[in-house]
């Protein structure tokens, strides 16, 4: 380890989840999400990356014909081990039926324990939109019922589903996302079906509980593709939608049935039905 490390601060003005998307499909290294903006560390310089986030910012303005701004912090630090630093400020929850704990933490007694394993790009249960899914992961998943799990970043979902005794098949477009599923898989001692690279468009299965914790942008483009794999009566939970989002999903999803609206911050996570015989 060196003596120094380089910190990049970007605040974007608007559509953070986008750049949140950007940064983990573009980075050589991880990154940490904070409310409005995210930290990039390395030991290599930052300039080129700076620069590739100016770059998207000018492109989403032109793209959605808006000004979107970001504010790039660039600065040189003194090297302390700053991903133990990280890992020491990631405390256990209890979300639902589910205990999600580091593994230096002790699980616990009267819950199902998820054992994660932080990094700095993937999530570990803290963010709204990944508690509300655990909630409706509790309410909604029973033994025995085929899960699909799509957009699995870390594998929380498909293992707290597993966990509840479904059959979970998991996916998602990003190959480290796999990988780091496969890890917390192994980790947590649970059995999955079928993990894959690629979206719900990939598969001709069905199933009785589909989850995508995207973004509203997404869940809108893939709209059919999630509905084609519900079965009759199945329930979809879609997540990662900012509130200012919510009219713009519910519509797109608005021949199926509203069950739930789970409203943590200005996150929301919409439980949706696929009515018998519906199409």
């Amino acid at each position: 380890m060196g003596e120094f490390y380089y910190a990049l601060v970007a605040q974007p003005s608007s559509h953070i989840e986008l750049f949140r998307d950007f940064l983990a499909d573009t980075l050589p290294v991880g990154f940490e999400e904070l409310d409005d903006s995210f930290i990039i560390r390395s030991e290599d310089e930052l300039d080129t990356i700076s620069w590739g986030i100016d770059q998207f910012a000018e492109a989403l303005s032109k793209a959605l014909n808006t000004t979107v701004s970001v504010n790039l912090t660039l600065s040189k630090e003194k090297n302390e081990d700053w991903i133990k630093l990280y890992q020491e400020g990631i405390s256990s929850i209890k979300v639902g039926d589910f205990f999600i704990h580091p593994t230096w933490d002790e699980p616990s007694k009267d819950k199902l324990n998820i054992e994660i394993d932080p990094s700095l790009a993937f999530g570990t249960g803290h963010h709204p939109t990944t508690a509300s899914c655990i909630k409706a992961i509790s309410t909604y998943v029973k033994p025995e019922q085929k899960v699909f799990d799509v957009g699995c970043g870390s594998g929380i979902l498909a293992i707290a589903a597993s966990k509840k005794g479904a059959i979970v098949d998991l996916c998602d477009t990003d190959e480290v996302s796999i990988e780091n599923s496969k890890q917390n898989i192994k980790l947590n001692d649970v059995k999955i079906n079928d993990i894959f690279i690629g979206s719900a468009n990939n598969t001709e299965k069905t199933y009785d509980v589909v989850i995508a914790n995207i973004v509203a942008d997404v869940l809108t483009m893939i709209k059919k593709d999630l509905k084609a794999r519900l079965n009759d009566g199945g329930i979809l939970i879609l997540s990662g939608i900012l509130d200012k989002y919510e009219n713009k999903v519910l519509k797109a999803f608005s021949d199926l049935e509203l069950i739930e609206n789970i409203k943590d911050k200005e996150w929301i996570t919409l439980v949706v039905k696929k009515v018998e015989n519906g199409q």
